[in-house]
């Protein structure tokens, strides 16, 4: 079945529009792919057909050779993790978002919002790799994520600069 991919940057921390607050959802680092990070990535891309969502022990170790920085960060409602953002910086001054998503009991309490507004921030805040400040942040999605997901990207002021159809 074919599916849009859409391309979203934002090249300027200023540009965030903060979704409404949730003062008990926060955002805290796990480290590495730990087997907590590795669930919740599953059971938030099981729905979308995420590659997360069956990758065997030995793809998640190839994985975490292969991207020895990404950071792994998930949110969490009163101390209950919700969802999970994965953010990668890259050369250039560039932090691509690789994972965002709440876990489906949270889906549609009006967290989403909140949530990119903190994946974003953080995403600003990551140490940038050849360069002396992050100088973008982007990710992407596509037609089989969440139906809110797009809204929520151009919501909070990622702007579209690219799209593609894959078969």
């Amino acid at each position: 079945m074919a599916k849009t991919v859409t391309y979203l940057e934002m090249t300027d921390r200023g540009e965030l529009r903060p979704g409404r607050e949730v003062p008990s959802l926060d955002l805290r680092r796990e480290e590495g792919l730990s087997a907590l990070v590795r669930s919740v990535q599953a059971r938030v891309g099981a729905a979308h057909g995420w590659r997360s969502s069956s990758r065997s022990d030995r793809e998640w170790e190839e994985l975490a050779r292969e991207h020895p920085l990404r950071q792994y960060w998930l949110f969490a409602l009163a101390g209950e993790t919700a969802g999970v953002t994965a953010l990668e910086p890259c050369p250039g001054g560039d932090v691509e978002i690789r994972t965002f998503g709440l876990l489906p009991e949270y889906i549609g309490r009006g967290l989403g919002g909140h949530a990119l507004t903190l994946a974003l921030r953080q995403a600003w805040a990551t140490e940038p790799l050849g360069a002396e400040a992050v100088r973008r942040v982007w990710l992407h999605t596509n037609s089989h994520d969440h139906p809110s997901a797009l809204a929520n990207y151009l919501g909070r002021g990622l702007r579209v600069y690219r799209t593609e159809v894959e078969e």
